[in-house]
């Protein structure tokens, strides 16, 4: 592969790595946030044991549920992108500076 094309090929994956980071900081806050509500609900669950609060407790469960997998996800695709930059860089022979 041309020296143009991996450094054009690095870029982009610069670009896609920031905004995967990006991505995975937001999804972590709101993991903080519902990690708290899951606990609340939870507990409010056990203690109560009616329908509505057995409710409550599932639709926040699967929210919940989804974020930790979408984190998995994000992490995973981080990685990927990470090792896939890695090889280009080994690759990649950069223009002498005069």
């Amino acid at each position: 592969m041309s020296s143009q094309r991996i450094e054009r090929r690095l870029r982009e994956i610069q670009h896609r790595l920031t905004s995967l980071r990006s991505s995975l900081v937001v999804l972590e806050e709101q993991l903080a946030v519902w990690t708290e509500q899951y606990d609340d609900a939870r507990l409010r669950s056990l203690m109560s044991e009616t329908p509505q609060s057995d409710h409550e407790f599932g639709e926040i469960r699967r929210h919940y549920d989804l974020a930790v997998r979408e984190q998995g996800r994000l992490r995973a695709e981080i990685d990927e992108v990470v090792r896939e930059r890695d090889e280009l860089l080994r690759e990649w022979t950069p223009k002498e500076v005069s």
